[in-house]
Parts: structure tokens; sequence; C-alpha cells
């Protein structure tokens, strides 16, 4: 059997699997679910155990696929890097250029910031988090206005020809 079967015949139980799932929940209706906990834990709580295997499996998989792909071809490894490089300098820039001012309401006052804890973060932990919030928002923005003018330039670079 050649790979590609192998590869079809995955997809398809795990397909199976998936609709099993679904089949159980549409079976079960909305309201019985929301409002019986033991319900919602037999039926929902399967269903998201099993697309959280296969998300782990996906990065897996992909990650040892990039890599032994990355060791098969050096020249391939050398741009990744310098790629990969590009993309850490350009977060250090934007994580730098980021300011640690808290967040205001309309009224002046700082806004509280909790860690997932629900503990609220004051003095050096808030200012430590807004910074690292605002120089991903930041390399969001770079990232984006990168990705436009790419865009702009093949546009362009297609009207020329």
């Amino acid at each position: 059997m050649d790979k590609s079967k192998i590869v079809t015949i995955i997809a398809a139980v795990l397909g199976l699997i998936g609709v099993f799932f679904l089949v159980r929940i549409i079976m079960a209706g909305d309201e019985a679910i929301e409002t019986d906990a033991a319900l919602q834990g037999s039926i929902v709580d399967p269903m998201i155990t099993f697309s959280t295997l296969l998300l782990y499996a996906a990065a897996i998989i992909t990650l040892v696929f990039s890599v032994v792909n990355l060791v098969k071809h050096p020249e391939s490894l050398k741009k990744t890097l310098i790629t990969f490089g590009i993309f850490v300098g350009l977060f250090l820039i934007a994580y730098f250029t980021a300011g640690d001012d808290l967040a205001t309401n309309a009224q002046g006052k700082a806004v509280e910031i909790k860690d997932m804890s629900d503990k609220i973060l004051t003095g050096d932990a808030a200012h430590a988090l807004t910074k690292k919030v605002t120089g991903l928002i930041n390399f969001t923005g770079i990232l984006g206005l990168i990705g436009l003018l790419t865009i702009g330039w093949g546009f362009v670079k297609s009207l020329g020809k």
C-alpha cells in the first residue's frame, strides 16, 4: 500500500471519529448539554480532548517533518536561519520601542491588570506585562505592514507584465 492510501485511510478514520462526536452532541441537544453538567462532561469533553490531541499531533508532525526537511537540504536551512534572524530582529525592535505606560480609562486612572489567576498586578509587574503586550502588538503591526507592502509590490509587478 502506498503512502497516499495510508494517509487517506487515517484521515477518513479521524473524520469518522469527529462525525461520531458531532452526532452525539446533536442527538443530546443544546439545551440538555447547557443545563446538565454531567451530560456536558460525558459528551462535549471527549470531543474537546480528541480535538486537542489532533492539534498536538498535527503540531508535532509539522515540526518533525520541517526539521527533517531542513536537515536534508542545508541550503534551505541557511535561508530559514536568515529569515528567523530577521524575525527576531524585528521582534526586538518592536519590543524595545514599545512603551510600558499603563492603559487608562476615561477618568485617567490606570486600568487594573490581572494575571491568569485573577491576581491584580501592580508596579513593575504591571509595567513589564504592558511592555510585553505592547511589543507583541507592535510586532504584529510590523508584520502586517510587511504583508501589505508585499501584496502591493506583487500587484504593481504583475501590472508591468
